[in-house]
């Protein structure tokens, strides 16, 4: 996963997510950890006092708590920093605090505990990618529902975000921004606060820059480049559809461009001008190239053993900040498989 910052951060191009001092970089699997092993220091000598595992600091001027415990805990990373607040581990006069820019007045004791740890939950189907105070953004696998739709104990990305960030405040909420259908896989963000869902909804044209699909569509797709507007609408059984009548439902428009193909299969780059729904898989389904897997959509392909759709690139200005952030995600290896043109003789 890449993460772009423009324009204050251009030199920053390929930053990982989370570089930022806005984001709380979470751990990725895989990722290389620091440890102390047994054998690389000696351990305390047998009967030794252990080191005071609460640390107390009294507020001499007013200040907020992060950049005061920064300063504090000049040994750590600002993230490290983040990560102790996120767990509760920071009190001030004996009540935890999560918030980072709590306002902190003189004669106030701030307490770290540096023992008291939550312990998260293993995350099934997606990986966060970038977090601050204002966002989630995550990968989610094809597979995984993003909302619930009926089936109170079904696992989704909303039900594991909101224990998520229950960890640090269990007052703490997450909010839909916008969807992924269960089968397509790829990017997608969600909001800290009513507020910011309501700003990146209203404004949502304005603020999102780009959002690109990778589609694996059955068949050869023989023209380069091409673009697919229709009225949309949806049927008593949900299945949306093109309608014949000009303004007879929503408009939808789709840009798509060919990557590679062979005789069976296409792997197209698809960047959506309009978010209806299905409108890719409706698209491709009009243009005699359904998405593979899209049996709803006429697929007679099952070789994949999913939905052949990615959400590829989210790119848009951060609600609070004003920066560009962009997201991009690679190209799932069985779309390139599928794709591969066949060898020269």
């Amino acid at each position: 996963m890449n993460t772009r910052r423009n324009p204050k951060e251009a030199s920053r191009r390929n930053a990982k997510p989370g570089a930022s001092s806005q984001a709380q970089s979470q751990p990725k699997p895989g990722a290389r950890t620091r440890s102390n092993k047994p054998g690389n220091k000696p351990g305390p000598a047998a009967g030794a006092k252990a080191a005071p595992q609460v640390k107390s600091y009294t507020v001499s001027e007013p200040a907020e708590l992060l950049p005061f415990l920064l300063d504090k805990l000049s040994g750590r990373g600002r993230n490290s920093v983040k990560s102790l607040l996120s767990r509760g581990q920071v009190s001030v006069n004996g009540k935890a605090v999560t918030k980072h820019n709590y306002l902190l007045q003189p004669g106030q004791t701030v307490a770290l505990d540096l023992e008291k740890q939550v312990q998260a939950k293993e995350m099934a189907g997606l990986t966060i990618v970038h977090e601050d105070d204002d966002l989630i953004v995550i990968q989610k696998d094809a597979g995984l529902l993003s909302i619930a739709t009926g089936d109170e104990n079904e696992q989704t990305a909303y039900r594991q975000l909101m224990e998520h960030v229950r960890l640090g405040n269990p007052r703490n909420r997450i909010f839909v921004v916008h969807r992924l259908d269960r089968d397509t896989s790829g990017v997608m963000m969600f909001a800290k606060s009513e507020a910011v869902q309501q700003k990146l909804q209203i404004n949502w044209k304005d603020t999102v820059k780009e959002r690109s699909y990778v589609a694996l569509v059955e068949g050869a797709v023989k023209k380069a480049e091409g673009t697919i507007s229709s009225w949309l609408k949806e049927t008593s059984t949900l299945k949306m559809y093109s309608s014949p009548h000009e303004g007879d439902g929503l408009h939808a428009v789709t840009h798509y461009k060919l990557i590679q193909a062979n005789r069976h299969f296409s792997l197209l780059e698809v960047r959506l001008e309009t978010g209806r729904k299905n409108q890719i898989r409706v698209h491709m389904a009009d243009i005699g190239h359904p998405i593979a897997g899209d049996k709803k959509y006429g697929a007679e392909t099952k070789a994949v053993g999913r939905l052949g759709l990615h959400a590829r690139v989210l790119s848009f200005v951060h609600p609070t900040t004003g920066d560009l952030l962009t997201f991009e995600s690679p190209i799932p290896k069985t779309f390139l498989k599928y794709t591969a043109p066949a060898p020269a003789n």
